[in-house]
């Protein structure tokens, strides 16, 4: 193959590539905006687990707390029967003492029942905050779910081709140019340029004049000295008729 036959060579390559990134980049993007969305119910799932097995604690200690509460009163009515019966003041002062701490127990425990009541209210409200997240999200996620499926398998599909399109190009290429075509693009993102005016159209720096000399006066690629791609000259009219490959 001729330089010129190479040149055609890479700048379809160089095509294929931009075209190949744009799919993936797609492909990248509706992956991306369905796992947020799994990922944001998976999370959700969770919290509400965590929240729910919290709530249970809560509503059990609260019941233990009401039984303990129902047998202190049951308690505070056998000291003030035994209050009513004292025939004597120590008697009197014991059962009196015993009312007291009983008393107290009892608003030790209403108070922790109060705190209680206000945590399960409060972890209440949550969970049903996040199981309205939840609603929303898997709501947004059906709604979306085939949509993007579609898109998917839409790009995935043209990928496929342009990958069977790029091998095809990449067998018209000698191997040590093929090699040389990765490793700058591996680097640069793509790795060809144009020149019609001295200066790299990929990175906008002047070329030596030597070098540009050289590559208007006979079909040659070089290497641009500032950003490595591979370099050829393309006429004015030529660069007007096509677009030049992607700068970075």
């Amino acid at each position: 193959m001729s330089i010129p036959d190479h040149i055609r060579a890479l700048e379809k390559l160089a095509q294929i590539d931009s075209e190949l990134k744009e799919l993936q980049d797609q492909l990248a993007q509706e992956r991306s905006t369905l796992d947020g969305l799994t990922s944001g119910i998976r999370k959700l799932d969770e919290r509400l687990t965590i929240d729910r097995a919290s709530m249970g604690v809560m509503e059990k200690a609260r019941g233990e707390l009401l039984l303990d509460v129902r047998n202190m009163s049951q308690q505070l009515d056998h000291s003030r029967d035994k209050l009513s019966r004292a025939r004597t003041e120590r008697e009197a002062n014991a059962a009196q003492r015993e009312l007291e701490e009983l008393r107290k127990l009892v608003r030790d425990r209403e108070d922790e029942i109060g705190k209680l009541t206000r945590d399960a209210d409060a972890a209440r409200q949550q969970i049903e905050g996040t199981e309205a997240d939840h609603r929303k999200l898997a709501d947004e996620l059906g709604a979306r779910e085939g949509d993007i499926s579609s898109k998917l398998g839409e790009a995935e599909s043209k990928a496929r081709v342009k990958r069977a399109e790029r091998d095809a190009a990449v067998k018209a290429l000698p191997p040590p140019l093929y090699r040389r075509y990765e490793m700058i693009r591996s680097k640069r993102g793509n790795a060809i340029a144009q020149t019609n005016d001295g200066t790299c159209r990929a990175c906008n720096m002047a070329l030596p004049p030597q070098l540009f000399h050289r590559l208007r006066r006979e079909p040659t690629l070089e290497q641009c000295p500032s950003c490595n791609r591979l370099i050829y000259f393309s006429s004015p009219q030529a660069v007007d008729a096509s677009a030049a490959p992607e700068r970075s």
